[in-house]
Parts: structure tokens; C-alpha cells; sequence
């Protein structure tokens, strides 16, 4: 879970009642697919090829330097082609980007839509990171539920025991994917850093679930398949109780997302149907405070200090991205998990769009990453 939000140097509008979308209200008490929209993995058409590009690693990350997404946003082909290559290379990034945040919203819905996720599926209202906090997502001083303000001054203040200035802990345990603790969590993430530390420092990595998979040898792989995980933050209740904020515990992008357990059960193993491939998903600061269902607590702590182990120790599984005022990043939350490094004394602020996807599933017959890309030893 990334930390959320904080503070703007502007005085923020009232926040706008939210209403919850009429089709969501239809099917809210009633019965409703959660389930992918595809039949089976897309193909990229190739509509992005006149834009220069990229490979910043062999395993994960592309960069198109010049592409403002803006000009593309209204193009369903190249759009849908734009996550097919965020879910096939993991995350993208774009340099100086000129989207508002009502673009950066509909880009992130967008992306979801067109390459089948669930009809009930929308972008998330943050159980904390929201307009209740009075922090501001444009100059106009706008709030919005559905945008998570990523700033270093709210960090400090809620999780001082990692982000305050002069903690000595170990960097790699901020390694995360975005909202599993949600019955329905992110597909992908879309986020716009709008200050960027004036000291070096405040880079974001990634690293390749579909690799870590791979890495993993055929026996342990088996048991891995057969294992779910309960992914369970219980950060934002602690914050509740310790500063008295409000927490959204109603509706939160999705008709499953609800109450404050912020406790789900999700495959150890998934498959991302965008490329059909699968990765490791049950890892990381997710299940920190949780664990893997129906193995003993030692077991559990063993398999969850393992995958952490080749997430965060396999430097050629992750890429490290430097940002520059109004870069944007995409990443598929479903195969990738990310990190910030807290290595810098100044502010450092970002507008975060986070899309629902689908119910998180295993399908036994998908393949690996190397196995589809016939990169097998």
C-alpha cells in the first residue's frame, strides 16, 4: 500500500458530494460480474510505433519520450494498445506531460475499459487519501475523492516511523502493488508527479512479478499456484484512531469495496488477462501484516520472506525511474510492484489515479512471461 497524501500550498475548494454512478447503484444489492470481460489475451496492433521508444531494462519499463498523452487520449485503438504495453512491459513513462486532471482521470478509466475490465469497476476513492483531507489535486484548488495526492509532508506525518527525516529502516520494505487489500483492487495506476524534490533524490522503482514467477523453480511454482493469500493493512485504521481522521467506508470505486477490515483474499499466483501471463501477486508489503491461507504461521512467514527476497534483491527484475516536473508513470498493478525512495529533505508531490480491474484469478492454463515469449532456457 502506498502511503497517502498531504498537503497543497494552496487554498483548496469544497469538495463536490459524491455520487456514486447510476449503474453502480443498480447492482450494489444485487448480482453482478467481477470478472475480466476477455476471452483471452489481447495483441497489440502496433498503432504506437511512430512514437519513439524505448526498453529501459530487458525485463521491465519502456519510455516514450516525446508522446504527449493528451493527443492520444480520444483514440480507442491507441489507447488500448497503450495498456497492452503497460501490461506487457510492467510500466511506461512519459516526460513532461501536459494533462490536466480531469485527462489523467479519464485515462485512467480508460485503459481499464478497453481492454475488458468489469462494467462496476471504476477509479478508486482512497479510504484516507481523499477529499477529506482538504488536499488540493490542480491550481484551481480542486478536490476529488477519486485522486490520491502521493506528497512526502502527509507521509511524514502519518507513517513518521518510515518516512520521518534521519529513520534508518530498510528501504526494502516499501515494495507494494497498489490497494490489494481491496476485494476488488487496481489494474492500473496512473501517476503525474507535479513537484519533484529540488535535492537529487525521490526516485520510484518497480519490479516484474511475472519475473519473480519465473524465478521461482517448477516445484515451488506448483505450490505457489495452489496457495491464496489474505492481503490486510491495517495502517489506516491506526491512523484513524491516533489522528482522528475520517475514513471513506462506503462505496470505493467498486460495489465489493466497502467497510473498514481493508482485509481480502486474493491467489498467491495470478494471471493478468491483458497478456494472458502469470505472476506473483501475494508478496510483498501487502501481506506484511497478513498472511498465506492453509500452510502453518512459520510456513507462511518462510514463502512471504522468500518472494520478498527476489523482489527486492534482483536488481535486473526492476527499473528505477528519475523524476522531472510532470512526468507521468504507468504500471499494471496486477504484475509489477513499486517503491519510493525516501532519500531526499524536501517536499515531493504527485496527483495518483488509481483504476479497479477485475476479481484477481489463477487460470491454470496461462503462461509464464518467458514461456509466451519463448524466452525459456
Amino acid at each position: 500500500m502506498a502511503p497517502p497524501a498531504a498537503d497543497i500550498d494552496i487554498q483548496p475548494t469544497p469538495a463536490a458530494v459524491f455520487d456514486i454512478p447510476s449503474k453502480i447503484k443498480n447492482v450494489v444489492t444485487g448480482t453482478h460480474s467481477s470478472a475480466s470481460r476477455l476471452s483471452g489475451p489481447l495483441t497489440y496492433s502496433g498503432s504506437l510505433d511512430s512514437y519513439a521508444q524505448f526498453d529501459v531494462t530487458s525485463v521491465i519499463g519502456r519510455e516514450l519520450p516525446t508522446l504527449q498523452l493528451s493527443e492520444i487520449l480520444y483514440d480507442d485503438t491507441k489507447i488500448r494498445d497503450l495498456a497492452i504495453l503497460i501490461s506487457q512491459r510492467g510500466v511506461l513513462f512519459f516526460r513532461n506531460q501536459d494533462l490536466t486532471i480531469d485527462d489523467q482521470k479519464l485515462l485512467g478509466q480508460r485503459l481499464g475499459e478497453l481492454t475488458g475490465k468489469p462494467e462496476t469497476s471504476k477509479l478508486h476513492r482512497h479510504a484516507l487519501s481523499n477529499s477529506k483531507r482538504g488536499i488540493a489535486v490542480d491550481e484551481n484548488g480542486k478536490l476529488d475523492d477519486e485522486v490520491s495526492v502521493i506528497s512526502s509532508e502527509q507521509n511524514r506525518k502519518y507513517y513518521s516511523d518510515r518516512f520521518a527525516r534521519g529513520v534508518k529502516k530498510n528501504p526494502a520494505a516499501g515494495w507494494h502493488a497498489d490497494i490489494t487489500f481491496e476485494h476488488i483492487p487496481s489494474d492500473y495506476a496512473v501517476l503525474k508527479i507535479v513537484q519533484p524534490p529540488a535535492d537529487a533524490g525521490g526516485d520510484t522503482l518497480w519490479a516484474s512479478g511475472y519475473e519473480v514467477y519465473d524465478r521461482l523453480s517448477p516445484a515451488v511454482q506448483k505450490l505457489a499456484e495452489s496457495l491464496t493469500a489474505t492481503h490486510y493493512q491495517p495502517n489506516f485504521v491506526k491512523i484513524k484512531e491516533t489522528f482522528g481522521e475520517d475514513l471513506i467506508d462506503d462505496y470505493r470505486g467498486a460495489p465489493e469495496n466497502t467497510g473498514l477490515d481493508f482485509k481480502a483474499e486474493h491467489p498467491v499466483i495470478r494471471t493478468n488477462p491483458v497478456t494472458g501471463w502469470k505472476s506473483v501477486f501475494g508478496a510483498a508489503h501487502q501481506v506484511e501484516a497478513g498472511w498465506i491461507n492453509g500452510v502453518t504461521e512459520r510456513e507462511s512467514e518462510i514463502l512471504k520472506a522468500y518472494f520478498n527476497q527476489l523482489i527486492a534483491e534482483n536488481h535486473d527484475l526492476q527499473v528505477r525511474f528519475r523524476w522531472g516536473k510532470n512526468d507521468i508513470a504507468i504500471w499494471d498493478n496486477r504484475s509489477v510492484f513499486h517503491t519510493a525512495t525516501n532519500d531526499y529533505t524536501g517536499k515531493r508531490q504527485g496527483n495518483r489515479v488509481v483504476s479497479l480491474g477485475e476479481k484477481p484469478y489463477l487460470d491454470p492454463n496461462s503462461k509464464s512471461r518467458r514461456e509466451a515469449l519463448g524466452l525459456l532456457d
